[in-house]
């Protein structure tokens, strides 16, 4: 039996709802990382340094997929919520279209700015050109991508995330059978990498536009609209944490490198790459739950359900802590064999990645929680509150942090930036917890 976002949510229902969104982050940073695996060992240290080097700049400019997709689903949701089905269906086919305009045309600014940005970012000879081509690739898909990302949230709001699965893991294989054949088998290098992200983006973003355009079974539907400004401004807002924490992941990147580059050279923002990619396996679990649980969350926050909310509050903070703590200690137990699967071919970066790692694994600790309590917010449409968290943890704690300890423990310093990051900034997300809880009546 299908489960509804108006059903009671055991701890069970809750872990059964949430799973294929969970599977569905996980799989989608597995995918990522074949691109790493491949680029890594078949066209070499300074092509896979290229890659790390370019990619948080195209993240940015893919950024305003997620904040579409997290802050309409608040709306979406809570619409659903009121009973307002006809109106849900029209703000939905709404942002969609914003998205497609928004996508290509910021795909068009990004091919002409990469080779100034890829620069600016420190490539230098050959590096500027592995930066330009693969980037260009890239972002012909940037629409696609961007789509991808607000259905990611809006399966799950029209309560198919099973659906939502399925097409994450369409366009996974699609891009690690093409990373085969065109890295491993056809050595195209990283331009074959880059075609066989694009495909798989574009596969991920046309599937499920096709199955909205078309009479289905589930509660969302692409359907005639007309523009909702005030719509728009809510979903920006909403949505707002998202697009800052992206974009200020990527410019925290671009100033790791940066500092990487300073402390250990090329060798250090290759490691970096390996234990960003091996993060974010470990990290879309956490993502995963607050994209499945948000929905849920502005659901009963529209319906007037406190009971409801308060439930999925509590179950929800215990989940993030318990796995928190097996995370770390797992990517602590992990970091060697999995380090050696992108550089064992090279026993200094190695040696580099493998501790670098394990200081990084501390942060598994707390990052889950942080990861719940911006998404928690965006949920309520409180946009302010989760964007406060998202910029302390995601700009703030980190300039702080990657500045301030290199000069103290040096490289170690800088592996130990994001750990120190998530410890200060649950303490801050406990304190909106608890300032907050009269107001929304979650616990």
């Amino acid at each position: 039996m299908a489960i509804k976002l108006s059903d009671h949510f055991t701890l069970r229902r809750l872990l059964k709802f949430v799973f294929p969104s969970i599977v569905m982050m996980v799989f989608t940073s597995i995918y990522g990382v074949v691109d790493g695996l491949f680029v890594s060992n078949y066209a070499g240290k300074d092509a896979f340094t290229a890659v790390n080097l370019i990619y948080p700049f195209i993240m940015v400019l893919g950024a305003v997929g997620f904040m579409i997709g997290t802050g309409g689903t608040a709306i979406v949701a809570k619409t659903l919520g009121e009973g307002e089905g006809r109106l849900a269906n029209r703000y939905f086919s709404f942002l969609v279209y914003v998205t497609i305009v928004f996508g290509a045309a910021t795909a068009i600014a990004g091919i002409v700015l990469l080779r100034p940005m890829a620069q600016l970012l420190g490539a230098e000879g050959v590096m500027v050109d592995y930066c330009v081509t693969y980037g260009r690739i890239i972002l012909c898909a940037l629409p696609f991508f961007m789509l991808q990302n607000i259905f990611q949230s809006f399966f799950v709001s029209a309560e198919k995330p099973q659906l939502g699965l399925f097409v994450t893991v369409m366009a996974g294989l699609t891009n690690i059978v093409l990373d085969y054949v065109l890295v491993g088998v056809i050595p195209l290098g990283l331009v074959g990498a880059a075609v066989a992200t694009a495909i798989s983006q574009t596969v991920g973003g046309l599937v499920p536009f096709l199955y909205f355009a078309f009479p289905n079974s589930s509660v969302l539907r692409l359907t005639k609209t007309k523009i909702y400004p005030a719509v728009l401004l809510k979903t920006c807002s909403n949505g707002m944490s998202e697009l800052l924490g992206n974009i200020s992941m990527s410019l925290v990147s671009m100033l790791y490198n940066f500092k990487l580059i300073e402390v250990a050279g090329n060798d250090g923002v290759a490691a970096y790459g390996v234990i960003m990619y091996l993060q974010f396996i470990f990290v879309s679990i956490f993502i995963g739950y607050a994209i499945g649980s948000a929905p849920i969350i502005s659901y009963n926050y529209g319906a007037g359900n406190e009971r409801e909310l308060k439930g999925v509050f509590r179950k929800s903070l215990i989940l993030m802590v318990g796995t928190g703590v097996a995370m770390a200690l797992a990517s602590f137990l992990l970091s060697n064999p999995l380090s050696k699967v992108f550089v064992g071919y090279d026993e200094k970066l190695f040696t580099m990645t493998v501790r670098g790692f394990k200081l990084f694994s501390v942060a598994f600790l707390a990052c889950g929680v942080n990861i719940f309590a911006s998404s928690f917010f965006t949920a309520l449409n409180n946009g302010l509150v989760s964007a406060i968290l998202s910029v302390l943890r995601t700009v703030v704690f980190q300039v702080i942090f990657v500045l301030a300890l290199p000069l103290l423990w040096g490289l170690d310093g800088i592996w130990f930036s994001s750990p120190m990051t998530e410890i200060v900034s649950v303490v801050v997300s406990v304190v909106f917890f608890m300032a907050l809880k009269n107001k929304y009546k979650y616990a």
